[in-house]
């Protein structure tokens, strides 16, 4: 009898634990948003005995843009990734890279006020493949995974009015700046033979996104860095705005432009193909196709 009572104990309290462990994952899942999108675009053109000329092309794209939200009474953690490489072929110049970046974005947030919060941000930045200068007579090398790569974090304050319009200052803001290739340091503001810099100084992130019509849908990144220690006045931007237009539920149109200004990026001065010296300028890419883009 007594070892009867006993097995009935143990079985109620392992159906007692289940129950609760269920009802943990229940709540811990109904605090996380996940949401992302897989995108693939096509871009391509070809000619054949046409008369006003043009060169056949073709490109490919691969987006990855995913959010992982949190929220729990007054605290709120928001990680963004995204990670994009693409590739165009020419004839007569073969593959080429047009696209490549891998971004996180984590806010970690506690609540102050309504719509306001005390945070914590970490940014990182970089790309995955080599990239080259084909401007010169001989391409060259001029980035590559961690070459550089940008990694800032530091506290702040942040108005969030929804996951899609938040922003977030950092007034005391690290960031360190990493080249592992020591023939790229000086391309990127180091000193020759050093692989990284410190810098600390303000950081200041934007977000929104906003349907501007029916299935057309706008997405606005941006990213602003004022370093203390060196020409504080010089404010490093990164802007990224990406339209989105959606044909069904598989198909969409992309188009895409990323400006990037930071005066300790030197970039290659070209003169009838040869290469007299170098410059910060602004720096653009745009990027317009039409594909796959699958939601979750």
């Amino acid at each position: 009898m007594k070892k009867t009572k006993l097995i009935l104990l143990a079985l109620s309290a392992l159906c007692i634990g289940k129950v609760q462990a269920q009802e943990i994952q229940t709540d811990t899942a109904k605090n996380w948003k996940i949401h992302g999108e897989n995108t693939f675009l096509i871009n391509q053109s070809s000619f054949s005995n046409w008369a006003a000329g043009g060169v056949n092309s073709f490109a490919g794209n691969i987006v990855l843009n995913y959010d992982f939200n949190y929220k729990k009474e007054k605290w709120s953690w928001d990680n963004k990734v995204i990670a994009a490489y693409g590739q165009t072929f020419q004839k007569d110049v073969d593959w080429r890279k047009n696209d490549d970046r891998v971004s996180l974005s984590s806010l970690l947030g506690h609540e102050a006020k309504e719509n306001w919060l005390y945070t914590f941000f970490l940014n990182f930045n970089t790309q995955f493949a080599k990239g080259y200068n084909y401007t010169t007579n001989n391409k060259e090398l001029i980035s590559e995974a961690f070459a550089p790569a940008y990694l800032s974090f530091g506290p702040g304050f942040a108005y969030k009015k929804s996951d899609n319009l938040k922003f977030n200052l950092s007034p005391a803001a690290a960031r360190f700046v990493f080249v592992k290739n020591d023939s790229l340091a000086t391309t990127y503001g180091l000193d020759q033979g050093k692989n990284s810099r410190f810098e600390f100084g303000a950081s200041f992130d934007a977000y929104y996104k906003k349907q501007i019509m029916e299935n057309v849908t706008i997405e606005n990144i941006l990213k602003l860095y004022s370093n203390y220690l060196d020409k504080p006045k010089n404010i490093d931007i990164d802007y990224t705005a990406t339209l989105a237009m959606k044909v069904n539920k598989w198909i969409s149109v992309n188009a895409g432009v990323q400006l990037i200004y930071d005066d300790n990026t030197k970039l290659p001065k070209i003169e009838n193909g040869v290469q007299i010296g170098s410059k910060s300028d602004l720096q653009v890419k745009q990027i317009l196709g039409a594909g796959i883009t699958y939601k979750f």
